[in-house]
């Protein structure tokens, strides 16, 4: 996996240099060996079967990601994550240190979650006519179990409204909560009309894009928080289409969660886009909400 030179250990870019396979993810375990994942499904290659992963291990790949210091990226780690250069997010597991029932870091590491971000060129083409109405987007939620694609099929879906791709050219602000969307060179595949705002949290950011960059069309990842639906009933009311994730397989798994339920009888979506799985190929239902 090219591209990566800066931002994985060599112990790791050694291990996918031996992995003809795409890699969407990489699973790092103590006491096993590397695991990477695509599609749904996860593997050992044969080649990595000999080398028993160490927290040491784990810990080098943090530091890596934090340009060689752990403190530099401590902020992110108490949230359970890390994102290093390229939109590549660490997800973190092991023993917490906790105080006043808030994790201030970790005193043990021993799982990793190593997700890098989709390359699948105009994946979203296809599905942008099916969210327009009258040539303007119409607010849409995207849904898929974690690991499908949602950051993905977003992030394409952004460049297209934003490069008029089977649309008119919408201005488009982006609330980059993580650094998955557009950070560093992620920025400029987004499209020409497109407004990144990084590492702010969600609902103050989409207010900050709304009052200072006039956008047609708000974009964030993972809608997670009440203040997230709060941020995004304003933006609504301010005639600005919307564009967000949620997990989920269906309808039916939002409409057993309060927080969606909520954000569902809001009625500012009004369309929602299934991503599915028939083999290892990704499926896009459009339906009406």
């Amino acid at each position: 996996m090219e591209g990566y030179e800066g931002v994985l250990p060599r112990f790791l870019r050694e291990a996918l240099a031996r992995e003809s396979r795409p890699v969407e993810e990489l699973r790092l375990r103590e006491g096993q060996p590397l695991a990477a994942s695509a599609a749904g499904k996860e593997w050992t290659h044969p080649a990595w079967k000999s080398r028993i992963l160490t927290e040491e291990d784990l810990r080098r790949v943090l530091e890596t990601a934090g340009r060689g210091s752990i403190h530099a990226i401590l902020d992110q780690l108490r949230e359970g994550y890390v994102t290093a250069p390229g939109g590549i997010r660490i997800g973190v597991c092991g023993e917490g240190a906790i105080q006043e029932g808030k994790l201030l870091s970790f005193r043990r590491v021993t799982s990793l979650a190593i997700r890098f971000p989709g390359k699948l060129p105009r994946v979203a083409r296809p599905v942008v006519p099916r969210l327009l109405e009258e040539g303007r987007l119409e607010s849409t939620l995207i849904l898929s179990p974690p690991g499908w694609g949602k950051t993905t099929l977003l992030r394409d879906l952004i460049r297209c409204l934003s490069a008029g791709e089977g649309c008119p050219p919408h201005r488009v602000g982006v609330a980059d909560e993580r650094g998955e969307l557009g950070s560093g060179d992620l920025r400029h595949a987004l499209g020409p009309r497109t407004d990144v705002l990084e590492n702010c949290p969600k609902a103050p950011g989409m207010m900050m894009l709304l009052r200072a960059m006039a956008p047609q069309v708000l974009a964030a990842d993972e809608i997670t928080a009440p203040e997230d639906i709060a941020a995004i009933r304003e933006a609504a009311g301010c005639g600005v289409a919307l564009l967000a994730t949620a997990h989920g397989r269906d309808r039916s798994d939002l409409d057993r969660r309060p927080l969606y339920r909520e954000l569902l009888a809001l009625g500012v979506f009004r369309k929602l886009v299934v991503i599915g799985l028939e083999g290892e190929r990704r499926t896009y239902r459009v339906e009406g909400l």
